[in-house]
């Protein structure tokens, strides 16, 4: 069985930082691409940043650019976004998610709330 959980959020200032982690089971992590997405209060999902299978190849929403960093340890099964310089309006529930078979997966998602 697919699982994905996530963790890491919290509240935090402006300016702050966060590391959310989300440690995958139920597959070959190795052989799938990962990705965070997001859903702020009262708004639709967004996505947020994607990571290759080797984890050389990482791309970001233009809203997270220079601000946020994904990455992946295969060795522990965990996809990672490194958050800096939060906002505001980076306040929302953020998910992990994988495709498996054409198949998407969702973790529980993390509360990240930015606000002083």
């Amino acid at each position: 069985e697919v699982q994905l959980v996530e963790s890491g959020g919290g509240l935090v200032q402006p300016g702050g930082s966060l590391r959310l982690s989300c440690a995958a089971s139920g597959f070959t992590f190795s052989n799938y691409a990962m990705s965070w997405v997001r859903q702020a209060p009262g708004k639709g999902l967004e996505w947020v940043s994607g990571i290759g299978t080797g984890g050389g190849s990482t791309i970001y929403a233009d809203s997270v650019k220079g601000r946020f960093t994904i990455s992946r340890d295969s060795t522990k099964n965990t996809v990672y976004l490194q958050m800096n310089s939060l906002k505001p309006e980076d306040t929302a529930v953020y998910y992990c998610r994988t495709t498996r078979l054409g198949v998407p997966y969702w973790g529980q998602g993390t509360q990240v709330t930015v606000s002083s």
